[in-house]
């Protein structure tokens, strides 16, 4: 006798109907188990606060730390960012940066090699310490012996953009003025880079510029190759407020 065909008891029958009913007519399947755990996930929980969404920032110029950023508004849509290899080094490497819409810096150009002061970099500048200034500082005025070539600034071409004599290492002068622009360090912006007025005293020295590369380090200036002058000049924009970022590695990083 098959299994299909043999008589069940009644009380089988019944059984057997009530998981058909149940199993394969699509009947009420069985209450999930609860789950405190997941519920607690899905609605959060006293000891675990529900998942914040994540904040996006505008990206940063690398090298600028916190204490030095704070130091740029956002006005300040161009920025050059002049890096000391370390305190007492007069060997630096500039970049270039622009900020869009978004807030967000971008490298335009660089990396150039520069060179600082003789003696390095500080965060108190004294007249004819052999040492650049560590800051940031506005790019509004420039100049120079030769031509204007091109930029946008306010440029004042005059002959006293004459430099003589030899640098620290031997090196001839001559040529390191035909491109200046003024580093607004104890100066009067808006004037000529020659302004001679020191509104932090006299003590506190100026005449900070950037300028021609003679291939050798500056009393306090930055210096850059001519054709890295020429480009600078050319990309700097007043309406974009320019300012420079200067330093050795470590106090640019604060």
């Amino acid at each position: 006798m098959s299994l299909c065909t043999r008589r069940l008891p009644a009380v089988a029958l019944v059984i057997a109907a009530d998981v058909l009913l149940s199993g394969c007519t699509g009947g009420r399947a069985p209450a999930a188990p609860h789950n405190s755990a997941n519920a607690e996930a899905h609605a959060g929980s006293p000891g675990r606060p529900a998942p914040q969404p994540q904040i996006v920032r505008p990206m940063e110029i690398p090298a600028l730390g916190p204490k030095t950023r704070a130091q740029l508004t956002t006005s300040n849509r161009q920025a050059v960012v002049v890096t000391g290899d370390n305190r007492n080094s007069n060997q630096a490497t500039v970049m270039l940066y622009e900020r869009d819409a978004a807030q967000a810096w971008h490298a335009v150009s660089g990396p150039w090699r520069a060179h600082n002061a003789l003696l390095g970099w500080t965060d108190d500048h004294r007249q004819g310490d052999l040492r650049s200034p560590i800051g940031v500082f506005g790019l509004t005025d420039a100049g120079g012996r030769l031509p204007d070539p091109g930029t946008r600034l306010p440029y004042e071409q005059e002959s006293a953009f004459t430099a003589s004599g030899t640098g620290f290492e031997g090196e001839p002068l001559t040529g390191a003025f035909d491109y200046v622009v003024a580093i607004n360090y104890n100066r009067t912006p808006r004037t000529t880079p020659r302004d001679q007025t020191r509104p932090l005293g006299a003590d506190k020295g100026g005449g900070i510029w950037i300028h021609v590369d003679h291939g050798g380090p500056t009393q306090g200036c930055i210096s850059l190759p001519k054709g890295r002058m020429k480009e600078l000049l050319r990309w700097l924009d007043p309406t974009k407020k320019p300012v420079v970022a200067m330093g050795h590695e470590t106090a640019l990083a604060k």
